[in-house]
């Protein structure tokens, strides 16, 4: 699909209060810039996403949606990062079913420390949106 012109593709982030939200912080403390159309929802845990959350930010407009996960970090659960690829599974899943591209999910692990991974990951999934152009239902 052809990149669109002036299109700046919206990105909404899941993000952890404990872990990797610090880190999303800290990329703001040192002045590091991802894209400006990013906007972050707090969980307490990463396996609390719903992958119907996922489906709903597609269907309200959102072009992508990343998922910074606890990874192994997690205070809460031992199993975090199986529980929370499993919800991605079952994202990647209902988004397809409901007519829309895989590749608008994404998710990786982001400590509190984790500004610059944070930033490039937004900046290098912002321009693979680009690409996909606007989300639309039936694009699969």
């Amino acid at each position: 699909m052809s990149e669109k012109r002036g299109f700046k593709p919206k990105i909404l982030v899941f993000s952890t209060n404990l872990i990797s939200d610090v880190g999303i912080d800290y990329a703001g403390l040192l002045h590091m810039h991802y894209p400006a159309t990013t906007s972050i929802i707090r969980l307490p845990c990463s396996s609390m996403i719903r992958p119907e959350w996922i489906l709903l930010a597609l269907e309200s407009g959102f072009d992508g949606v990343f998922v910074a996960a606890d990874g192994t970090d997690c205070p809460y659960l031992r199993d975090c990062t199986e529980r929370t690829a499993r919800r991605i599974d079952q994202a990647l899943e209902l988004v397809k079913k409901n007519g829309f591209r895989p590749e608008r999910i994404k998710m990786a692990a982001i400590c509190s420390v984790c500004a610059e991974p944070f930033v490039n990951h937004m900046k290098n999934f912002y321009e693979t949106l680009k690409k996909l152009g606007p989300v639309r239902k039936g694009e699969v």
